[in-house]
């Protein structure tokens, strides 16, 4: 059976993991979002979706369509009520991963995750890059992508894991600060990985 080499990409709040994601998709290489993997199976996966009610509020789904404000005032509550959620939903999105890695043709494959080491996600992958950026321009990034405050943008911060935390577990940087060349980082770290 064809083995791919899985390489994820991570990094801190506004540091453009995604940029560097479409760089990759661009390059021909397939790509993994876990997040927008976790919504599709949020939205319809039936024994995920009695198991988060339990837990939430028999509202959740009230319809059939998830109430997003009632999920984010559960998990606005502390680190403790977003681990029961990750209990349930991050090994759905890991079975997810392994089943598409299975469908994938490439030799190497990639997945985005915001929350890879919180997660565990690491062990699913063989390399691992952090995408890294100046913490101020990271701030004006998400301030300006989701119109914010700079209060908001940094109590977002402050609920991830630091970014020399990520930088220091991660295999690879790249660097994405406007004089930094990207793509030339990335053709780079591809050409290193086939060898």
């Amino acid at each position: 059976m064809h083995i791919p080499l899985r390489i994820a990409i991570t990094g801190g709040i506004g540091s453009g993991k995604s940029h560097v994601c479409r760089l990759v998709e661009e390059l021909g290489y397939p790509v993994f979002y876990c997040d927008e993997w976790a919504k599709h199976i949020i939205r319809t996966d039936a024994e995920l979706q009695r198991q988060l009610s339990t837990l939430v509020g028999q509202d959740l789904f009230a319809g059939g369509v998830l109430n997003k404000g009632m999920l984010a005032a559960f998990l606005c509550q502390g680190p403790d009520y977003s681990k029961q959620v990750d209990r349930l939903v991050h090994p759905r999105v890991a079975q997810a991963f392994a089943q598409w890695v299975e469908q994938q043709c490439s030799n190497i494959v990639f997945m985005e995750c915001a929350l890879l080491f919180e997660s565990g996600f690491e062990s699913l992958v063989d390399r691992t890059i952090c995408v890294v950026v100046s913490e101020s321009l990271r701030v004006q990034r998400v301030m300006h992508r989701d119109n914010v405050t700079q209060e908001k943008v940094y109590e977002w911060i402050s609920l991830q894991m630091p970014e020399e935390e990520k930088a220091r577990l991660s295999d690879i940087i790249i660097r994405n600060n406007p004089c930094d060349n990207v793509f030339e980082q990335l053709t780079q770290v591809l050409q290193t990985l086939q060898l």
